[in-house]
This record gives C-alpha cells, structure tokens and sequence, in this order.
C-alpha cells in the first residue's frame, strides 16, 4: 500500500491529498529519508511523521484495505512515539491559549482586566 493512502487509511491526516503534501514537503520518513508518496509501505517499517510541530513514530503492523474507523485504528500500527515528543505537544496546547487570535478584535472589558490583574501580581515579585 501507497503510504499516503496508509496514513489517509490509519487516520494520521484528514485526507489523502494532506497526506500526499505532508510526503512531497519531506515531513514523513523511513530510516531517516524523505519519502515519495508512492513509496511501499510494509509490515514492521517505522514511519516518522512531522504533524503539528510534533514527530510522532509508528510502527506498521498490517495495511487495511480501506480507510477504518478510529476504533480499529489499533490493528494495524502501534504508536512509539517518545515520551518527550508527546510533553511538546502539551506544552503548545498551554502557549497556544494564552494568546489572541490574530484579526480577534480588541481585548474585551474582561481580557483587559485579566491582564492588568496579571501586570500587577507580578509587579508584586
């Protein structure tokens, strides 16, 4: 099976063609090198796909026919993406909330007291 259809199929991407994109722009790898999205994908290989900032490591157990559910998901690879990895992710969840949103407007009565409370505890350090 294609790997862009394989990680289309196991639920890594939304669609085909972003996982078809994410292969042209070099962001999924075997050992180490960029792959075509044409590339064989076998059992036992060890995919590493960039997604969201974060490298995430499967390993291929089987190839399904067609796309699965999430449920099943399970069967066909298994996630071993380090442990660090995964802290990243929760580390930009935090960054990500505490700004605004490009175009969102002016802060609001209640944002511009947040922040003000904000200045003045550490004004007290």
């Amino acid at each position: 099976m294609r790997v862009d259809k394989y990680l289309w199929c196991v639920r890594y991407f939304k669609t085909r063609s972003l996982a078809t994109k994410a292969c042209n722009l070099g962001r999924v790898k075997i050992d180490g090198q960029n792959l075509k999205p044409s590339r064989e994908v076998h059992p036992l290989d060890e995919i590493e796909v960039r997604k969201n900032q974060i490298n995430y490591k499967i390993r291929v157990l089987d190839t399904p026919k067609s796309r699965v559910g999430a449920k099943l998901v399970g069967l066909y690879l298994v996630d071993i993406t380090p442990a660090e990895n995964l802290e990243k992710l929760d580390l930009l969840s935090y960054t990500k909330s505490q700004q605004r949103e490009k175009g969102a407007g002016r802060p609001t009565k209640k944002d511009r007291r947040d922040i003000e409370d904000f200045i003045d505890d550490t004004d007290d350090i």
